[in-house]
């Protein structure tokens, strides 16, 4: 299934949680980018890019930073996976999760800390929002990278155009703006200093957790779909 039918699929419940999550993962990622001086948290492909292009320049160290990232970002997603697949309320755990993660970041930030260790912390959480609508070992929705959320804002236009679908192109519209609005935001933020940004991230993240976990109580349904 491609991404344009992924993202159709999603409720209107569960695309809302997405754009709050998607506005998180802008936001952080602005943070880590400032921090880094270029390097991202969630976004792999460009830190896939940079290292190789630093290792060919000769500049070792920021590609181990870059692997060292993408590897936490992949752990990240792992442990989500992992609950989303055995937990009985599977989405508030993993967002409270990586809302402990970030918190933890500020913390660690507020200690001055090594930077490298906050933002491997802070990739793992990302990585973990991945996987909150998973189907068939894959996940439905492109939380904090925009690439496939793109390629789903093109298809659902080329529908629009053909004769298709005249709507297809609102949700992938909605997730891409959402990221951006946070990045915006975060940029904003990390004036006030890292651990003060990290922590409004901790608790954006933390109020969804019990939000998911609440709807989840009260539906007496289980948060999977």
């Amino acid at each position: 299934m491609h991404r344009e039918g992924t993202v159709k699929d999603v409720d209107r419940p569960a695309l809302t949680l997405s754009a709050a999550l998607a506005a998180v993962a802008g936001f952080v990622d602005a943070i880590g980018f400032l921090d880094t001086g270029g390097l991202f948290v969630s976004f792999m492909s460009g830190n896939s890019t940079q290292g190789a292009v630093d290792l060919l320049d000769g500049g070792s160290s920021i590609a181990l930073v870059s692997a060292g990232i993408i590897a936490a970002f992949v752990i990240g997603v792992t442990a989500g996976a992992a609950v989303s697949m055995r937990a009985a309320r599977p989405r508030a755990w993993v967002v409270a999760g990586s809302a402990t993660a970030v918190a933890l970041t500020a913390v660690l930030a507020l200690g001055g800390d090594s930077t490298l260790w906050r933002v491997g912390l802070v990739a793992a959480a990302m990585g973990a929002l991945n996987t909150l609508f998973l189907a068939e070992g894959r996940a439905r929705v492109a939380i904090t990278y925009a690439t496939g959320t793109l390629v789903s804002l093109g298809l659902g236009l080329a529908a629009l155009l053909t004769g298709g679908s005249r709507t297809a192109w609102r949700r992938p519209l909605l997730l891409w703006s959402s990221l951006v609005m946070g990045a915006v935001v975060g940029g904003l933020a990390h004036r006030l200093g890292s651990p003060v940004a990290l922590g409004i991230a901790a608790a954006a993240l933390g109020a969804a957790a019990a939000v998911i976990a609440l709807r989840a109580r009260g539906s007496g349904l289980s948060p999977r779909r």
